[in-house]
């Protein structure tokens, strides 16, 4: 892997393609172990999860059922948004009573997380987590931690697998960090 541009910036390797797989790997196993014998219900988080998601799902060997989900926000910018204002994709699906995963790309401030949580606890699912690749804990401000966390990271920026600049960046099989 060697240093990329997208857009007017510059970004180095920082998480291989390899230890990618790996760690979905292991997210898999742990959550085939914790709902073995149910039928969860993923929820996708779009866009940046989108190939996490498909990735993941593929490694498990539990039932699933898959829906995506989008979050109107405000902003195209490199900054974590506070301005989460609806959710997208929830007519016609019934939580009350199932085993429900959030799948996120990445979790930094956690205030998405935390608006989308509240929505969907209200639907009264029989369990509600949450799946992540990439946790910022440094730059968490939100009241619903992930459970199933891929890598915990510096509170840097980074494309690739899914993640975005400015919508560009997200066909990286690897995931990269911006260069100083």
């Amino acid at each position: 892997m060697t240093r990329i541009k997208v857009h007017d910036k510059y970004f180095v390797p920082f998480i291989t393609e390899t230890q990618i797989s790996e760690k979905i790997a292991g997210l898999a196993s742990l959550i085939n172990r914790d709902y073995e014998g149910q039928n969860l219900l993923v929820l996708s988080v779009l866009n940046g999860s989108f190939i996490f998601t498909a990735d993941l799902v593929r490694q498990l060997t539990i039932p699933a059922e898959v829906q995506f989900l989008r979050i109107s926000t405000y902003g195209n910018t490199m900054e974590s948004s506070e301005n989460a204002r609806e959710v997208w994709g929830l007519q016609n699906l019934t939580l009350k009573d199932r085993a429900v995963l959030i799948v996120e790309d990445i979790i930094d401030s956690g205030y998405t997380l935390s608006f989308l949580y509240d929505v969907l606890e209200k639907l009264q699912p029989a369990s509600l987590t949450v799946a992540t690749l990439l946790f910022k804990p440094a730059a968490f401000k939100g009241t619903h931690r992930p459970d199933y966390t891929g890598f915990e990271i510096p509170n840097a920026f980074v494309v690739g697998y899914g993640m975005d600049y400015a919508q560009q960046g997200r066909e990286l099989k690897a995931i990269y960090q911006l260069s100083e």
